[in-house]
């Protein structure tokens, strides 16, 4: 799309710098923004991204760099004062009331609304906004009965009627089917064809190519690179989003693969909204291999994980552990044959906040006979069961009554893993399982996944780490939209083709 001619800056940022506790997340990163261009921010998760924009618009305060709008050196103390400068964000996960009306939505919380008015002026009102900006909403209809390419209409229609200049979008088609994005890039193309400046938040290489003028990409926290979107190719976005380094995997060779322990056949699952999550996916691991899965977040990780698991519901296809089929069976069962699941969210999965460590270690474990009866525990089985799975995942805690809530988060994870393990005998499914941990607990953690694969149980590792992936795997798959894109063998690994395909671009269309 060609924009506005002209290379007016709208924005410019130079030096910033963030960090959260020890965590650089940004380090001095430059970026210029034009009049009438959509900017694509591509990178993968955690690359620094979305903190970047969060500084843009208000919602953090960076430690140190500047921030110039239209030329003017600007402090911005919170999103009021960002929007009041022109610049409006729309988030991931969109922040409106769902029980009120669209015309409700667009003017709660506006300085422009009247004191006394009428829902019938607030829906007139909404109609002339909606023919101003050219996005087609329905002022009367309640957000809960839209799509949710409709909700975002009425995000991006409030935003820009508060005087956004600078519009970002953060993972903006995330949860969109191709048609609704097709119909927010026609959108886009209208808004920076008035001279407003898009910022596209993204980690698929397709669309960036399609929608953006120009493209920055981030990785680690630092700028790697920033041109014009047609003068780089998807391959060469793909090597910029996840490096070109040679791919070294610490840790030795897998001697040999058993049996498969578990596999989906044909798997298609729903998300929690309603949409297509897992498209008809085939997936096996065998006893004695970790199958890392590759692929940026949202793309039905999270749900592949929870039907193998028996958290999600099947909507066609089977799951089959060790042979057997338990398609449809609680998750106890999938338990029972041995799956063991380490979650995404440690504290509002796996863990119980406020019970004591001692209680949370034998969580999945008091059932057996060996600690309990038909009619109460056995209380000294208990502690010495929990006592000991304490010691050997090496959590540090003075006192196993204490709440585990008052751990660190390696702790946490540690004691997850170990737990996990011993369920584990065919099979250990586990999320993100380093995310938020420092160098020591993270390595306790991946030792935790090793040393299950050495004993013979298969190990499914999800993760939006690519280093992770690479470094433990003996096989690797590709996700992206709910389908297996690609497979690799552990020491066939390759980083440019694993970016391109986690971006939805197949290499001979590249």
């Amino acid at each position: 799309m060609s924009g506005v001619t002209g290379t007016a800056c709208a924005v410019r940022l130079r030096g910033i710098t963030k960090r959260f506790d020890r965590l650089l997340a940004l380090d001095a990163v430059d970026l210029d923004l034009r009049r009438g261009e959509v900017h694509a921010l591509l990178g993968e998760n955690g690359a620094g991204k979305t903190t970047l924009m969060n500084i843009l618009a208000g919602l953090y305060r960076a430690d140190s760099g500047s921030i110039e709008l239209g030329g003017e050196q600007v402090s911005l103390r919170g999103p009021g004062e960002a929007i009041a400068h022109g610049v409006g964000m729309v988030h991931q996960h969109f922040k409106l009331v769902e029980t009120m009306t669209v015309a409700e939505n667009l003017h709660f919380g506006w300085d422009d609304t009247p004191v006394l008015t009428s829902r019938r002026q607030l829906a007139d009102r909404a109609d002339e906004l909606s023919r101003q900006f050219g996005i087609t909403v329905d002022p009367r209809a309640r957000i809960w009965q839209l799509s949710v390419g409709e909700q975002q209409r009425v995000e991006i229609l409030r935003t820009l009627a508060r005087g956004a200049q600078v519009l970002i979008l953060d993972e903006p088609t995330a949860v969109l089917t191709d048609a609704e994005a097709d119909e927010l890039f026609a959108i886009l193309r209208n808004l920076v064809s008035e001279g407003r400046t898009v910022v596209f938040i993204s980690h698929k290489l397709r669309e960036v190519k399609a929608v953006s003028d120009r493209v920055t990409v981030l990785r680690g926290g630092r700028v790697v690179g920033s041109c014009d979107t047609a003068d780089v190719s998807v391959r060469e976005l793909g090597t910029m989003m996840t490096g070109a380094e040679s791919v070294v995997v610490a840790r030795s060779a897998s001697s040999a693969c058993g049996e498969v322990v578990a596999e989906l056949v044909g798997v298609s699952a729903t998300s929690n909204r309603g949409l297509p999550a897992l498209r008809a996916i085939d997936v096996s691991v065998r006893g004695g291999e970790i199958v890392g899965v590759a692929g940026v977040s949202g793309n039905g990780q999270s749900e592949l994980a929870e039907v193998i698991t028996g958290l999600r519901r099947v909507e066609a296809g089977k799951v089959l552990i060790a042979g057997k089929d338990v398609t449809g069976r609680p998750p106890a069962q999938f338990s029972g044959a041995g799956v063991g699941h380490m979650p995404e969210d440690r504290i509002g999965m796996a863990l119980v906040a406020s019970a004591s460590v001692r209680r949370n270690a034998v969580l999945r474990h008091y059932r057996g006979n060996a600690l309990s009866s038909r009619l109460s525990l056995r209380r000294g089985a208990v502690r010495g069961f929990a006592d000991d799975l304490v010691r050997q995942a090496r959590v540090q805690v003075r006192n196993a009554a204490a709440p585990i809530a008052q751990l660190s988060g390696g702790n946490q994870q540690r004691l997850v893993a170990h737990r996990e393990a011993l369920v584990a005998e065919k099979l250990l499914v586990a999320v993100h399982p380093t995310r938020g941990l420092d160098v020591h607990a993270a390595a306790e953690v991946d030792q935790a996944l090793l040393d299950r694969r050495n004993a013979g149980c298969g190990v499914l590792l999800i993760s939006d780490d690519l280093e992770e992936i690479l470094r433990l795997a003996d096989r690797v798959v590709v996700m992206y939209d709910g389908q297996i894109r690609g497979e690799f063998a552990a020491d066939a690994a390759d980083r440019q083709r694993i970016g391109m395909l986690m971006g939805g671009q197949d290499e001979e269309s590249a």
